[in-house]
């Protein structure tokens, strides 16, 4: 056999075998891929996923509020924020929160100290200090209405009183101090 007759043989061999290492590289790179892809996908939370649709309308589905629709408006590491079509901006703890419904494909964490900071209580600190008449849903459905006087490490501390009337000793009728894992949403009328 002569060297021109071995040389083709030898080059197809080498040229599967290259042909076959390529193809284990670009599958070894599609998984590590996909795992980085799973490991970072872990790492999520809610508020990440959240993020992505703000100024988009959701649809809720929350423990004792039942389903709620509006379009989210703010979202922090434990809570989010909607503007319902009745033009009510309502604060749900994630905690609250089943299911959600409207969001798109992409996550975005947290953009700044402020961001990963804003709790739950910052924002339910904002209402103490609007003095906003608003309505607790706790997460058993029941209803309270009036204004949150203070706001605990786990607690608030709700004013009751009519809806319709502001905070006034003579309009209060009980205050109830109530566990933060027990409110499952907070109404207040936008202005």
């Amino acid at each position: 056999m002569s060297r021109k007759e071995g040389s083709p043989r030898w080059s197809a061999l080498f040229g599967d075998l290259d042909g076959l290492l390529d193809g284990l590289v670009e599958m070894q790179e599609r998984e590590e891929l996909a795992e980085r892809t799973r490991i970072e996908a872990a790492s999520l939370t809610l508020a990440d996923r959240l993020r992505p649709a703000a100024a988009h309308v959701l649809d809720l589905h929350c423990r004792g509020a039942g389903r709620l629709r509006g379009r989210l408006q703010r979202v922090g590491t434990d809570w989010l924020e909607l503007i319902e079509p009745i033009g009510c901006a309502v604060v749900v703890p994630l905690a609250s929160v089943l299911a959600v419904s409207g969001l798109g494909r992409w996550s975005a964490t947290a953009d700044g100290e402020v961001d990963r900071r804003l709790g739950l209580g910052s924002v339910l600190r904002e209402l103490v200090r609007d003095r906003a008449t608003v309505q607790v849903v706790l997460v058993d459905g029941s209803q309270l209405a009036g204004t949150v006087d203070r706001v605990g490490a786990d607690f608030v501390e709700l004013a009751e009183h009519p809806l319709d009337q502001p905070r006034r000793v003579a309009s209060v009728r009980r205050v109830w101090t109530l566990p933060r894992a027990a409110v499952a949403a907070v109404r207040r009328p936008v202005v």
